[in-house]
């Protein structure tokens, strides 16, 4: 295990930063000056969100390629080229200058606007050099390109994109799709097109490199992010088809805050194919970020154990099973006395002509609009909701289908319809997995089926799904241990894990084995099932972990005190009072009578346990109340569950070189 350093760094969006040169959005060039400020503050690591190509999404948690960078963040006037163009083009010069002058003060970046008008600009700029002009491959370029063998499938995935518009390769012509290593080698060479992304690509590496080299040379460590999913849209699903599994869909069960689970709509691994190959797409995929990072943060490392998986066709989780799972075979059903019908009864949702029939108050549509979606028992007015034999069935299937244009019924009427088939959909006790094989609904004590059965088939069926849990926990720690020891060897880079919420034991114990660094996130970090819900004290964290006061997805600390008041006691941070509801909540007796300052809250993070302390630098900013935002909610990066124009464009409220003016803040950080 590496020897690892204990210190105190920041976490921020490569976008966020603000500079007086920078356009509009943080640039790879700007990482100098953070390096800058954090020397200057005493900060020894800087977090950055994933800075990898995501086309059109501005989540840099849905990238179209596992290696590529994001054009995005390339510093126009810092490419050759640029100056020539700017002084003889009028109408480059015209339109850039507009194009600062308009975004440059903007509260958050616009990033489709952003993102389309660079790649304008940048096609302007590659449109005169020599490759551009000649088709000849610079020996720069050349290189880069022999270095970096997945640049081919990449450009000529990302010109194939752009002459569809940026749709989804999954609506290209079959022509285009499916396309063996050798074919995509041709369509490289048929097309002088293609070498703009691989241009853009050594500009970005040329640009990163030069800025974390610098951060380095002033023993800055720079940490990585690297999603542990990949969008379905991507280059890597599109040119390494074996890789994924494009019949599932990652997600998350169904717990409180989510009755009907997540589903990501990302594609789940093809671990077996992984395996085959040694795992050689995630070691590249490592040994590609090694050039840049010191450290990289492994996203929702549960995965590595096990998947949420959920079948394409399903618009909700519900219907999900953990990858891999542990199944039960139809003769052990047998075995503990159930016939198949009673197993039908538990694993197919059924449905009574009459609960169709009291929305259309019509028996023959009823029929009708039953038949399209379910089997009909013989002799009864009681219907199998198995797909009535359509292949991938699933609730998009009930969702896609028109009632209203087969004049079976009302628009009123097809939506509730609609919505109690979905809702049946997952009303089961088992879901099948294939030919006799079985696993437990995660939710199937709510299922209609379950609710029938007498107390001893109850107790039966618990003590066989309680086996199969711990059959499942063995397997998914034996898997973990080798994917994530395949994965940590190849580079030097201090691996950490975001393992919030994971209730299983064998992920710390896997992860301490391989020394790979936790996420405790103060907030989060309490003792769910005592009374009160106390926190853990901060000596007690795992020294094998990463302390922060926020993350991305969760509010600041500012916004987060704004709705509660605390105080603190040796070292132990205790929620006292919500204002909201004006209840006491915490169980201790010892409580300082003073409220805790976001100063206060830091320095005691400062005293975890944890080997590093990591908080966003949104939460450090906000020791000077003069880059305090008007609303703390504007000072979020992202709220999971939507989709807007608010999310990911977040922008610091000063410029990077008055943060390192500012000797104040700077010796109030450096304190900590």
């Amino acid at each position: 295990m590496t020897q690892i350093e204990k210190l105190t760094g920041t976490a921020v969006p490569l976008g966020a930063l603000r500079t007086e040169k920078a356009a509009c959005i943080g640039e790879y060039t700007d990482l100098k000056l953070l390096a800058d400020f954090a020397k200057e503050s005493g900060l020894r690591l800087i977090q950055l969100l994933p800075v990898n190509d995501s086309g059109t999404q501005s989540s840099p948690y849905s990238a179209l390629s596992a290696f590529a960078l994001h054009p995005i963040y390339l510093s126009l006037e810092s490419i050759e080229g640029f100056d020539t163009i700017y002084k003889s083009d009028k109408e480059f010069k015209k339109n850039y200058d507009a194009f600062i002058s308009y975004h440059k003060n903007a509260e958050r970046f616009d990033y489709d606007e952003v993102n389309n008008s660079k790649d304008y600009f940048l096609r302007k700029i590659y449109a005169e050099t020599e490759t551009a002009k000649t088709g000849k491959v610079s020996k720069e370029l050349s290189n880069f390109i022999k270095i970096n063998d997945w640049v081919i499938p990449y450009s000529v995935y990302k010109n194939l994109k752009y002459s569809y518009m940026q749709a989804s390769w999954k609506s290209w012509k079959k022509s285009d799709t499916g396309l063996s290593e050798e074919e995509i080698n041709k369509r490289w060479n048929s097309d002088t097109n293609h070498l703009y992304y691989a241009w853009l690509q050594a500009e970005c590496e040329k640009q990163f490199s030069e800025s974390v080299e610098y951060c380095r040379k002033n023993k800055i460590l720079i940490k990585g992010d690297l999603p542990i999913l990949m969008n379905e849209d991507s280059c890597d699903a599109w040119s390494h088809p074996e890789i994924f599994n494009q019949q599932l869909r990652a997600g998350s069960p169904a717990d409180g805050e989510n009755p009907s689970g997540q589903n990501w709509g990302f594609p789940t691994y093809n671990w077996k194919n992984l395996k085959a190959d040694n795992y050689q797409w995630w070691k590249d995929r490592l040994l590609n970020a090694a050039k840049f990072y010191d450290a990289y943060r492994l996203d929702h490392i549960l995965g590595f154990f096990r998947i949420w998986a959920i079948p394409e066709n399903d618009e909700n989780a519900l219907n999900g099973h953990t990858e891999p799972y542990g199944g039960i075979k139809l003769d052990t059903l047998l075995d503990l006395g159930f016939d198949e019908n009673r197993i039908r009864w538990l694993s197919v949702p059924h449905v009574p002509t009459s609960a169709i029939e009291d929305i259309t108050w019509n028996h023959e549509k009823s029929h009708e609009i039953l038949k399209l979606f379910a089997t009909k028992l013989p002799g009864e007015e009681l219907w199998l909701l198995d797909g009535a034999g359509k292949k991938n069935f699933g609730s998009r299937t009930i969702r896609e289908a028109d009632l209203v244009s087969e004049e079976l019924c009302t628009e009123d009427a097809e939506k509730r319809i609609k919505d109690y088939l979905v809702e049946k959909w997952s009303d089961r006790t088992l879901i099948p997995m294939g030919k006799n094989k079985y696993v437990p609904s995660w939710i199937y004590g709510r299922s209609t089926s379950w609710g029938t059965l007498n107390d001893q088939e109850k107790e039966k069926l618990t003590e066989l799904f309680e086996k199969v849990s711990v059959k499942e926990n063995k397997n998914w720690e034996k898997n973990a241990t080798e994917i994530l020891t395949a994965l940590t060897g190849p580079t030097k880079m201090i691996p950490c894990g975001e393992d919030l919420g994971v209730g299983f034991e064998c992920v710390p114990r896997v992860m301490k084995k391989l020394g790979i660094l936790g996420l405790r996130v103060v907030r989060w970090c309490r003792e769910w099932a005592e009374e009160g819900q106390p926190y853990v004290p901060f000596n007690e964290y795992e020294p094998l972990s990463v302390c922060t006061t926020s993350v991305h997805d969760s509010s600041t600390i500012r916004e987060w005190f704004s709705n509660s008041q605390f105080t603190i006691n040796n070292s132990q941070l205790m929620e006292v009072k919500n204002e909201e509801t004006e209840t006491e909540i915490s169980k201790t007796n010892n409580i300082v009578n003073s409220q805790l300052s976001i100063g206060n809250l830091l320095s005691a993070c400062k005293k975890a346990s944890s080997l590093w302390f990591i908080p966003p630098l949104q939460d450090l900013l906000y020791i000077n109340k003069e880059y305090w935002k008007e609303k703390a909610e504007d000072e979020r990066i992202n709220i999971p569950g939507s989709v807007n124009k608010f999310n990911w464009t977040y922008r610091i409220p000063v410029t990077l070189e008055d943060l390192i003016s500012d000797k104040n803040l700077c010796k109030q950080i450096n304190e900590l």
